[in-house]
């Protein structure tokens, strides 16, 4: 694009808390869902974020943190998603835009936020599904602890993250602070809507992918 992303790693940052607060208010990403009589696969409980003990997740090594640049691609292996990034803002009703759902294989990157490889959460969004049936996001909840989600930049480089925890979360009750807070590591979300589904209201929960930064390429 032309542009010079090496700025300092702050750029763009944004307290996690106001990023909840867009997001409790709206992030239905599917308002239109197909009646699909299976569903969307929904995550395992080996995927949960739950520990032994309570513990929480600490990487031996901590990673070391990317400077500012926007997402351009997502790719996750497992579930055979390869898809541009757009970025998405925050509509006239206060909820985070989602990508267009005419176009199955788009997601978005909340560009108010994190980026992805920053020190911080950064956030990935997509359909489950549309009119027309699975979407990009369709096979999210069967991802596996251990497996990779990479984040093709606009700088030309690669935020390689490693997955350990994969849950679904009642939008009525949605964690904020768990899903959003910044763990003091690299860390990203891919989220788009899972739970129940009925006609008259769509999902009524959000599949949520925990993964922190492994690598950079």
């Amino acid at each position: 694009m032309g542009q010079d992303y090496s700025g300092s790693e702050t750029r763009k940052r944004s307290p996690w808390g106001v990023l909840a607060l867009v997001m409790l208010t709206g992030i239905a990403l599917m308002k239109n869902g197909v009646d699909v009589s299976l569903g969307p696969p929904q995550p395992a409980a080996a995927a949960s974020l739950n520990r032994p003990n309570g513990e929480t997740f600490a990487p031996l090594v901590p990673p070391r943190s990317m400077t500012y640049a926007p997402a351009a691609r997502v790719r996750i292996p497992a579930i055979k998603v390869d898809a541009p990034v757009m970025n998405v803002g925050v509509d006239q009703d206060g909820w985070i835009e989602a990508p267009p759902p005419q176009d199955p294989n788009i997601a978005g990157w909340y560009q108010n936020g994190i980026a992805p490889g920053q020190r911080g959460t950064a956030v990935i969004v997509g359909h489950v599904d549309n009119l027309s049936g699975p979407a990009v996001f369709y096979g999210l909840g069967s991802i596996e602890k251990g497996q990779h989600v990479e984040v093709e930049r606009f700088d030309g480089k690669t935020a390689v993250f490693e997955v350990y925890g994969v849950e679904v979360f009642s939008k009525d009750n949605f964690p904020g602070a768990r899903v959003y807070g910044d763990t003091g590591y690299p860390e990203l979300r891919v989220i788009t809507c899972g739970g129940g589904y009925s006609k008259a209201t769509g999902y009524d929960g959000n599949v949520v992918v925990f993964a922190r930064l492994l690598k950079s390429n």
